[in-house]
């Protein structure tokens, strides 16, 4: 099956700690997801995001810094590697994206889920939570 790799790049105007933190602590990911999470955010922990449609496991955290996870769709029968990496920008964070081994076919839909339902929604979370 072919596969493909999904790369985007976002600024967010929160500190990377605030903007880990959005993506490995459970209270949070529901907070923005609006659907339950579980999250075990240590090397080897296993996540279940919008109630177990998406799966995986935590293979490398490194706080502030960097997350990589294996992860798929409930409905995928191979999983997909991404990583997440932070670099402050200022009194914000540049969070790039790297999504690789995405199915071919659903490549397209892939991308924009990020920027609708995942990044971009952390993105107005973190920034509409200041102050």
């Amino acid at each position: 099956m072919p596969v493909k790799t999904i790369k985007q790049t976002y600024l967010i105007e929160a500190p990377p700690q605030r903007v880990f933190e959005a993506l490995t602590n459970a209270e949070q990911i529901s907070a923005w997801s609006g659907s339950e999470a579980e999250m075990d955010a240590r090397p080897g922990g296993a996540f279940s995001l919008w109630d177990g449609s998406i799966l995986g496991t935590n293979l490398a955290v490194e706080p502030d810094k960097k997350l990589m996870q294996s992860w798929r769709e409930a409905r995928w029968t191979a999983d997909s590697t991404v990583t997440f990496t932070l670099t402050p920008d200022g009194e914000g964070t540049r969070l790039d994206l790297l999504h690789d081994d995405v199915p071919d076919e659903e490549h397209d839909a892939i991308a924009e889920g990020w920027d609708i339902y995942y990044l971009g929604v952390i993105k107005e979370y973190l920034e509409g939570s200041r102050g």
